[in-house]
């Protein structure tokens, strides 16, 4: 089981399996087993993270989720609405063994074109980045996540 690695998040109660030689994770999100790769044992860790230390409701979040960009399909990892069902944040999940750079924060930013959301968190499990988009001037001010607002 080399995806799993020790993250700098909480620990999250992940249930595993193995089919044949694959090894699997329940997503609680999306209500079905997935094989696990370094990126998945990522995001699980962070739908965790936002329901059990943040106190996201489950039904707030999204994984996946499929947006429209320059006529192509998209997909964010994980998105989080508020109470109105509105986006308010976005997470990219790479591999633990991706570096969280700028490359990845224009990624992040090409997909809020679409969604407009207040916050983005860019995480590869071991650094964890958050921001906070200024509406007004477009800039990004690093926060800690505690001050995320829903």
């Amino acid at each position: 089981m080399n995806f799993i690695v020790p993250l700098n998040l909480p620990k999250a109660p992940l249930k595993i399996s193995k089919i044949k030689e694959e090894y699997y994770v329940f997503c609680i999100i999306r209500k079905k087993k997935l094989i696990i790769t370094p990126e998945e044992w990522v995001r699980q860790h962070v739908i965790h993270y936002l329901i059990n230390d943040l106190s996201i409701p489950i039904g707030r979040i999204s994984s996946e989720t499929n947006i429209k960009l320059n006529g192509m399909i998209r997909r964010c990892d994980i998105v989080v609405f508020d109470s109105y069902s509105v986006p308010k944040l976005i997470v990219e999940c790479k591999s633990p063994n991706i570096e969280i750079n700028d490359v990845v924060l224009h990624q992040i930013a090409s997909y809020n074109r679409t969604l407009q959301v207040d916050y983005l968190m860019l995480t590869n499990g071991l650094t964890n980045d958050y921001y906070k988009i200024i509406k007004e001037t477009g800039v990004l001010e690093i926060i800690e996540p505690i001050n995320l607002e829903f």
